[in-house]
């Protein structure tokens, strides 16, 4: 049976101890350890043990600090958007989309705005894959376009109606000022202002993006780091079985 309320562990179960890691803007030195280690102090962390600290450029110091904090989790408490739908094959992937569809189901992606990092979503979209998995482009039953970096709104709304898209994935990296959410935001309420009901399914994907936020960014589904393309596949066959 799980436990509801878990410390971190150590060196025992239930001692609490953590290591933690940041830099301050001071220079290397007695004085930076003692910064460091008050500032572990008002975390939480009491004892605090610096046990490794060097310069990294003119008046900064990166520190790694050990040591013991109170708290605890409640596991009731967590809220976390956790899968509900089995990881499918390729060919299972294959399978019920061309026995559902009768036809490939397309899939339009790319980074919107001014976002050029397009690693995430080729990732997911391109042949080679990521983690071992291959991409989008591999399923036989699926047909991918890639519009790359830089994609206005304007241009993925008209892109995702040529094309009669059923998914539209958009990877969002950069996020200054918020603008992976605005990004998102926008684009989700153009393709309802354009589309309305006949919408494609949304989803946006990123490493600073939490799952929980779908509703806030009107989106169907959000993905973070470390998605896969074969849980964005299935994901989209569990989808088109909702909608079916």
């Amino acid at each position: 049976m799980t436990k509801r309320h878990v410390r971190p562990y150590g060196d025992a179960t239930g001692d609490g101890m953590v290591q933690v890691s940041f830099t301050l803007p001071v220079p290397h030195g007695p004085r930076a350890d003692g910064a460091a280690q008050q500032l572990a102090n008002k975390m939480g962390i009491d004892p605090a043990m610096v046990v490794h600290s060097h310069a990294i450029g003119d008046g900064f110091t990166f520190f790694v600090v050990y040591g013991s904090v109170n708290h605890i989790v409640d596991l009731d408490e967590v809220k976390v958007v956790e899968r509900e739908y089995p990881l499918l094959s390729p060919a299972e992937v294959n399978s019920y989309v061309k026995k559902s569809l009768r036809r490939k189901l397309i899939v339009v992606g790319g980074c919107i705005g001014t976002d050029a990092h397009t690693v995430g979503i080729d990732a997911i979209l391109n042949i080679k894959g990521f983690a071992g998995e291959k991409g989008l482009e591999y399923y036989r039953e699926l047909r991918v376009v890639n519009l790359g970096a830089q994609v206005t709104v304007p241009e993925i709304v008209k892109r995702a109606r040529t094309e009669k898209a059923d998914a539209v994935l958009v990877s969002q990296v950069v996020t200054q000022r918020d603008a992976h959410i605005l990004n998102t935001q926008e684009m989700s309420a153009a393709f309802r202002e354009a589309m309305g009901e006949r919408r494609p399914l949304m989803i946006a994907g990123g490493p600073r993006f939490d799952p929980l936020m779908a509703p806030e960014l009107g989106v169907d589904r959000v993905f973070g780091r470390g998605t896969t393309p074969g849980e964005v596949a299935s994901y989209l066959v569990h989808a088109i079985k909702e909608k079916v």
